[in-house]
């Protein structure tokens, strides 16, 4: 059988549907990507190996009128695009992660009666998932929150795909220094980076034992790392982690944004979090997932204006003292983990398929 692979635009969207594909390219099926040449899926899925069927579509969230009014020009004809390789591939199933990019095929897999399973990593889902989740037959999820959003009876908590080294990350013991790990994603974030640089003179003239490292992209290392080696404190500024899973280990305590992936991750790894989600995310889904880590036990959550460097420096003071607080909340974070999360999404394409 021959599945169909929708959404795209960024890493978040295309990297969960690569891992999906290579279970069922296991299963001995065969996958087939829709997307767009501007996204990240241009990259990916050629390198990963996978075939790939073009499509023209743009956003409507926060772009503008201009491409506004492209986007519903483009809308008609990719959906006629999609339905025509999806009846030219007969498509046994459409496995979606949501997003402009999908948008087209969910639309032409419900206008033909293919049937689709969207996975959701976000406690609140994506507008594209949110307007067509009554016409999936399943809805993988993440979050409880989510499952409002779907018919009854239609959801699965599956978690997101997330690779193996952060399952197997085990608790820290204690060392008497907190170990930080600030992670803004792989561009790093300038209000996580301003608060750090803020918080180290508070740090310095504390005395507090802890270990700081900083992943701050590549746009602000010169200047931070050049500034923190000057504060002589234990730690370092990196603009890139290439081992995330190593970084984590390593961690008593993250410090990071609250994107689904990122989340997933945390969870994977069993580690406690503070959470500033990023405000100009769609549909404020950051914030969703991080009031969900919170509502479970595994999070604080700061909105971007309360953080800055006193609060960043009273709040790692608070958990010094408390480190039986930060093995709650890390095991908080494990009890969300979904491992196999790949493996599941393909068996459910399977099973959705074969009852079509």
């Amino acid at each position: 059988m021959l599945f169909v692979m929708a959404g795209g635009g960024t890493g978040g969207h295309v990297i969960p549907s690569v891992a999906v594909a290579a279970e069922l390219c296991k299963m001995g099926h065969q996958v087939l990507f829709v997307g767009t040449r501007r996204g990240m899926e241009a990259t990916i899925v050629p390198r990963a190996g996978y075939a790939m069927e073009w499509i023209e579509i743009g956003g409507l969230q926060r772009v503008g009128w201009q491409q506004t009014l492209k986007t519903a020009w483009q809308l008609p004809w990719s959906v006629l695009k999609s339905a025509w390789i999806l009846r030219k591939q007969k498509a046994a199933a459409v496995f979606s992660m949501g997003g402009y990019v999908a948008a087209p095929v969910m639309m032409a897999s419900s206008l033909l009666g293919v049937p689709m399973v969207a996975m959701e990593p976000n406690a609140l889902p994506g507008l594209v998932t949110r307007k067509m989740a009554g016409k999936v037959k399943r809805a993988l999820v993440s979050f409880a929150e989510a499952e409002q959003f779907f018919p009854p009876g239609r959801t699965v908590r599956t978690g997101l795909p997330v690779r193996g080294e952060f399952f197997a990350i085990r608790e820290r013991p204690a060392t008497g220094r907190l170990s930080i790990l600030i992670t803004g994603g792989s561009r790093g974030s300038r209000a996580l980076n301003r608060a750090a640089r803020e918080s180290w003179p508070l740090f310095r003239q504390s005395g507090l034992a802890v270990r700081m490292v900083l992943q701050c992209g590549a746009d602000e290392y010169e200047h931070l790392a050049r500034e923190f080696n000057e504060t002589q404190m234990d730690g370092e500024v990196v603009a890139f982690l290439h081992d995330m899973p190593a970084a984590y280990a390593a961690a008593d305590l993250v410090v990071s944004r609250s994107g689904a992936g990122a989340v997933s991750e945390l969870a994977a790894a069993g580690k406690p979090s503070v959470l500033v989600p990023f405000p100009f995310a769609a549909d404020d889904h950051q914030r969703h997932n991080a009031e969900a880590m919170v509502r479970a036990g595994a999070a604080r959550m700061y909105l971007e204006q309360e953080w800055s460097g006193q609060t960043f420096f009273e709040v790692v003071s608070r958990f010094s003292g408390q480190p039986e607080q930060l093995r709650d909340m890390g095991a908080a974070a494990r009890g969300l983990a979904k491992p196999g999360a790949a493996h599941k999404a393909a068996e459910i394409l399977l099973e959705v398929a074969l009852q079509s």
